[in-house]
């Protein structure tokens, strides 16, 4: 899997009311950490047979660490000295500046088994590479003297280390798991997400049919691996583009899920902000002393789950992948460029289909959309006011028919390489690990219900459903938020939850937005990451990002 060029700091009921609001319940997002926030512990040990060497250290390697303490050994020489002893694999990137640091400076960062160490800059390549070096030695030093070397070493890559031998709380180092062999994370995601699928398939079973297509975040913590936002569904709206706000024109599965994620990141920024420090502890964000924007603790990340293939691209056939050059110019395109949507329909931007849609209400494919999602961030425009890019460290596809992820490889990392350099700061293409699991999907769930639409978010206390058909919710959904039937993830509810952030966190020229489409643009980093995003791919030759008509952003509260 290639790295990405990361940007920014490296890791660190029935009524909308109280608990709609806040997301306080009797289970806080997630338990106490502060015992165990602080634990570090070895980078993931697994070798290639290029590497792996048949001699295994069974003691910490005092000598290499001494005399790099005493300044006897080069940070990057030490660094190479280490990874040959502890039998790591050891990549030296260049990447780009952070933290607002301007003029003209070299940035690299140490990559060991797959991590992404802090980032060091120098005014010369060398400068660079050594601050690197020395800023990944200080966490693996610190991180070896605490939990040492397993001894049992004499039989192959030895267990990865975990807090006590009975515990089956899962360690994170950089932002990656480090958990027992026996329960990887691409078992742990569909099992979570199984399991609160069924749970509210169980409390909903007149709403089962709505689940044949499922998407769903999970959050992986020093606690383990949770939901956070689930949403199923196949379709978009026949109805036309108002300036209300109170319309979902998009109710596909990983449309669904991740507006709902988007709730979950507002509740949690309700809680760092309350002024309430047991509360801001439950958050899941911390935040920059320096830019004074928020992101996820050190140990969070986020995961992806899809039931099966987005439409799009995503689904290239076989041939196009294979032999490309047995193709014209205009089927590769036809197949990789951009899809649009409507009506539950996929269309290539290129196809003559397309064209005669007219004034159809059209939506980006979800593979477009995940594409645009790791490079802008899953938390959107609004969300940006606060909080750096949120990405996904993982998809993890659960469909049984499907052969292999080279189609998702190629339209969600591959048509955007190159475009990181010309990207402002915080935004990159961050490379998901994309990879094929077993489905959370019981056999039995049959989709009877395909124009139905389920949401749910973590602290929600009820599931809501929607006809994706006219992007309201339904008359017996278990949550309804008004008489109107407006869903709790339309535009307006959005930004009704983003005023009242903005008044919590006392960005008072926030509160001066008059429309949502005023509060979007005003994120500016946002907009010129999106607009160089777009360009880029109209340049490649993928075709023309679809906008929604802007007579739906011009509503205010």
């Amino acid at each position: 899997m290639k790295m990405m060029m990361m940007r920014g700091s490296s890791p660190r009921g029935s009524s909308m009311a109280h608990n709609h609001w806040t997301g306080i319940s009797s289970h806080p997002p997630f338990s106490d950490l502060s015992d165990i926030n602080n634990n570090k512990c070895l980078p993931g040990q697994s070798l290639s047979s290029s590497t792996k060497i048949n001699s295994k250290p069974k003691t910490l390697p005092r000598e290499h660490i001494d005399r790099y303490k005493r300044g006897d050994t080069h940070p990057v020489s030490a660094l190479y000295q280490l990874s040959q002893v502890l039998q790591f694999q050891l990549d030296m990137k260049e990447t780009v500046t952070t933290a607002g640091i301007t003029g003209f400076y070299f940035a690299f960062c140490a990559v060991i088994d797959g991590v992404q160490y802090k980032t060091g800059m120098g005014i010369t390549k060398k400068e660079a590479r050594a601050k690197a070096a020395g800023l990944a030695l200080e966490e693996l030093i610190a991180s070896l003297e605490n939990d040492g070397i397993p001894s049992d070493v004499s039989a192959g890559p030895p267990p990865l280390p975990v807090r006590e031998k009975d515990s089956t709380i899962p360690e994170v180092y950089s932002g990656r798991a480090v958990i027992e062999r026996k329960n990887p994370i691409k078992d742990q995601v569909p099992n979570v997400v199984m399991e609160m699928f069924t749970k509210l398939m169980d409390s909903y079973p007149e709403f089962s049919g709505c689940g044949g297509t499922v998407a769903a975040f999970v959050m992986l913590s020093p606690a383990g691996c949770e939901v956070v936002a689930l949403g199923t569904g196949s379709s978009n709206t026949k109805s036309s583009p108002a300036p209300t706000g109170r319309i979902l024109h998009d109710s596909h599965a990983v449309v669904t899920a991740r507006r709902s994620l988007m709730r979950f990141l507002y509740r949690n920024l309700l809680l760092f902000f309350s002024k309430n420090s047991a509360l801001e502890e439950k958050s899941v964000f911390q935040q920059d002393q320096t830019t004074k924007l928020l992101s996820l603790k050190n140990h969070f990340t986020l995961h992806l789950y899809l039931s099966q293939l987005p439409k799009g691209a995503a689904q290239i056939p076989s041939q196009l992948r294979l032999n490309p050059l047995s193709i014209s110019a205009w089927e590769v395109n036809n197949q990789i460029g951009l899809h649009a949507v409507v009506e539950g329909k996929v269309f290539s931007k290129f196809s003559s289909s397309y064209e005669q849609m007219g004034s159809h209400v059209v939506s980006m494919s979800g593979t477009d959309k995940i594409m645009q999602w790791q490079v802008l961030g899953f938390q959107g425009a609004l969300l940006s006011h606060f909080i750096e890019p949120v990405y996904v460290s993982s998809i993890f596809i659960g469909n049984g028919s499907c052969s292999d992820t080279r189609g998702m490889e190629m339209a969600v990392n591959q048509r955007v390489d190159g475009i990181t350099s010309a990207l402002p700061l915080y935004y990159c293409v961050y490379r998901p690990h994309i990879s094929l699991v077993s489905s959370a999907v019981p056999p039995d769930a049959h989709p009877s219900q395909k124009s139905l639409s389920l949401n749910w978010s973590h602290g929600d206390l009820l599931v809501e459903v929607v006809n994706a058909l006219d992007g309201k919710s339904t008359e017996d959904s278990p949550f309804k938020s008004s008489p109107a039937l407006a869903s709790r993830l339309c535009k307006a509810a959005m930004l009704s939850r983003f005023n009242l952030v903005a008044k919590e966190a006392q960005r008072e020229e926030l509160l001066t937005a008059v429309t949502y489409r005023e509060a979007k643009m005003m994120a500016k980093p946002y907009q010129e990451a999106k607009s160089v995003l777009k360009s880029y791919l109209e340049r490649k030759g993928y075709g023309q990002w679809v906008e929604k008509p802007p007579i739906s952003d011009h509503f205010s509260m």
